[in-house]
C-alpha cells in the first residue's frame, strides 16, 4: 500500500456529532462559549470519535528519535551524539516530557526511526530503515521508497496504541539538526523564504540563524522539491522523525482519535500529514504555538488556534502533553457539570 492509497481511505469528522456536542454545550449551567477554545476542543473531539459521550481517559506522546545528516554542515551547537542519549533517556523516564508526561497521566512512547546510535531497551520501539539522513545541503535526505515506508510505520503505530486503548494521541521528536529539516520542509509548504522561517533552534547565535537559513536556502535549490507534491517535499528536505509524526497524524485520523501537534517540527508534519489527506485536518488540535518564527505561520496554514501561547520551544512533545490537563479539566465540565434544566435556571441562548 501507497501513502496515497492509504490516505484516500481516511473519512472527515462527523459533523452530525459536532452538533449534538455543540448543543450539549449550551445545556451545561455557565456562560456559552465561555471555555473559548477548550470548548471547541470537545467538541472537535467529539466529531473525531462520532461520540458525544467520549472522554480521553488514555493518552500517549509518541516520541520520534532520529538523526539528520544536516547536522555536518554545522547548523547546531552538538553532535549527532546527543540524539541517542536523550533518547535513552527517554527509554528510562529521565527526560522534560517524562516527567511532564507523569503529571498528565499519559505513557510515553519512545521511537526509534533513525538513530545512528541504536538504544538498546525493551521500552524503544524500531522502525528505522536508515540510520541517519542524508545531508540536505548536498542532496536529498532520503530515498522516496524510505519515505513512503516510515510515513506508513507511523501510521500503523497510532493504529496499534489506538487498539490499545488509547483515546489521546500526541507527537514528539528528537534528534539534533530538526530544527534546520523542518524550516526546509515549512519554507517549501508556506512558499516563505527561510529567512521569514528559521530560528535559534536550540540555541544559536544570530550569526549562527544566518548560517542555518543559508544552508536551508542551499537545500532548498539543490533538492528543487515540487511544492504541491509533500512527500517529495519530505524525502528531499525533511527527517525521519518528520516522516513518522506524518504518519501518525494520518494513523490517527483513520483510527478517529484525535492527535495534538506539539511544536513546530510537528507542525511541520501536520501540514505536511494534511497536504497528503485534507480530510487528516479534522483530527489534529494544536496545542501550543512555538516560539520559532515557522510557528505562528504554520498553524495559520493548518486553521488550527493553540491553547496555550507560553513561548515554549524544547520538543519532545512537552507542549502537546502540557495540553493535555486542560482538555482533561474542558472534559470534566463538559460530562459532569449540572445543566440549566438540573438547577432550574433560564438557559442562555445564542444570537
Amino acid at each position: 500500500m501507497t501513502v496515497a492509497e492509504y490516505a484516500a481511505a481516511i473519512g472527515p469528522a462527523d459533523q452530525n456529532a459536532a452538533q449534538a456536542a455543540l448543543k450539549k454545550w449550551d445545556s451545561v449551567a455557565k456562560p456559552l462559549g465561555s471555555l473559548g477554545l477548550l470548548e471547541d476542543a470537545v467538541v472537535r473531539c467529539c466529531a473525531m470519535a462520532r461520540d458525544t459521550g467520549f472522554r480521553p481517559n488514555q493518552k500517549a506522546v509518541a516520541v520520534f528519535c532520529a538523526d539528520n545528516g544536516v547536522v555536518d554542515e554545522k547548523v547546531t551547537q552538538t553532535g549527532r551524539e546527543v540524539t541517542g542519549i536523550v533518547a535513552k533517556n527517554l527509554c528510562v523516564e529521565a527526560t522534560s516530557v517524562c516527567k511532564m508526561a507523569k503529571v498528565a497521566g499519559a505513557r510515553v512512547v519512545p521511537v526509534d526511526i533513525g538513530l545512528e546510535q541504536p538504544v538498546e531497551d525493551d521500552h524503544m520501539i524500531d522502525l528505522h530503515c536508515l540510520r541517519c539522513t542524508g545531508n540536505i545541503a548536498k542532496g536529498p535526505a532520503m530515498p522516496p521508497e524510505v519515505a513512503q515506508k516510515l510515513v506508513l510505520a507511523g501510521a500503523k503505530l497510532a493504529e496499534k496504541l489506538a487498539g490499545e486503548g488509547v483515546q489521546l494521541l500526541a507527537t514528539g521528536e528528537m534528534g539534533i539538526g530538526n530544527t534546520t529539516t523542518a524550516s526546509a520542509v515549512a519554507s517549501v509548504l508556506l512558499h516563505k523564504d527561510p529567512a521569514l522561517i528559521t530560528g535559534a533552534g536550540a540555541g544559536l547565535s544570530a550569526e549562527g540563524v544566518k548560517h542555518k537559513t543559508q544552508v536551508i536556502r542551499q537545500a532548498i535549490a539543490l533538492n528543487a522539491p515540487n511544492p504541491e507534491d509533500p512527500m517529495e517535499i519530505l524525502a528531499r528536505l525533511g527527517g525521519f522523525d518528520i516522516a513518522g509524526m506524518t504518519g501518525l497524524y494520518l494513523g490517527a485520523a483513520a483510527s478517529r482519535i484525535p492527535c495534538l501537534i506539539d511544536g513546530v517540527i510537528s507542525a511541520a508534519a501536520a501540514l505536511l500529514a494534511v497536504r497528503i489527506c485534507p480530510n487528516a485536518a479534522d483530527f489534529l488540535l494544536a496545542s501550543h504555538v512555538s516560539a520559532e518564527p515557522a510557528g505562528a505561520l504554520l498553524l495559520q496554514a493548518l486553521g488550527l488556534s493553540p491553547l496555550i501561547t507560553a513561548g515554549m520551544r524544547l520538543g519532545e512533545g512537552t507542549g502537546a502533553v502540557a495540553a493535555m490537563p486542560l482538555l482533561d479539566m474542558a472534559f470534566a465540565v463538559f460530562h459532569e457539570m449540572s445543566t440549566f434544566s438540573d438547577i432550574k435556571i433560564e438557559a442562555y441562548h445564542r444570537f
